[in-house]
């Protein structure tokens, strides 16, 4: 592991959420309530780009010499329209992937509903994120760091 937090701009974006959300939400029923909905929303929204895009471009890839016709006026397809719908398909694919992952997330999820604690614990979750918060070499942090450089399609590269 590094001694110092690294410095790219992937990895503060990082340190700064991480940090904003355990300030905002200090308690164990705030951080479930929070785990959830960004669960949700991300499904919810991953789940209609992929009904869009399988609307669109169809579940699977058509049968050789089963393609429509190019409308009139129009470039017959070429080797470049081949490799851009190859692309829709395979993020057709990768997509119904995570969402498959996200619904066991999901199941795995609502057993952190089932934890009750009393104030006494919730205290000490709000007394812990003040320190937490700040820290820069925090496991998950660490952890999270060589994820991110190992994640070639990340936004902003």
């Amino acid at each position: 592991m590094p001694e110092e937090p690294c410095q790219c701009p992937d990895c503060q974006r990082f340190y700064r959420e991480h940090d904003r959300l355990i300030r905002e939400n200090p308690t164990l029923r705030q951080q479930q309530e929070l785990s959830w909905a960004a669960l949700q929303s991300f499904r919810t929204l991953a789940g209609r780009v992929l009904e869009d895009l399988q609307k669109t471009h169809g579940d699977s890839e058509p049968a050789a010499g089963s393609a429509p016709p190019a409308p009139a006026g129009s470039p017959a397809a070429g080797p470049a329209d081949a490799a851009d719908q190859d692309a829709v398909q395979q993020a057709i694919g990768d997509l119904e992937n995570i969402n498959a992952h996200l619904f066991s997330i999901e199941a795995l999820m609502e057993r952190i509903f089932d934890v009750r604690v009393p104030e006494e614990v919730e205290q000490k979750f709000r007394e812990l994120a003040g320190e937490l918060a700040p820290d820069p070499l925090n496991a998950d942090r660490l952890r999270l760091n060589r994820l991110l450089h190992q994640t070639p399609d990340l936004p902003d590269r």
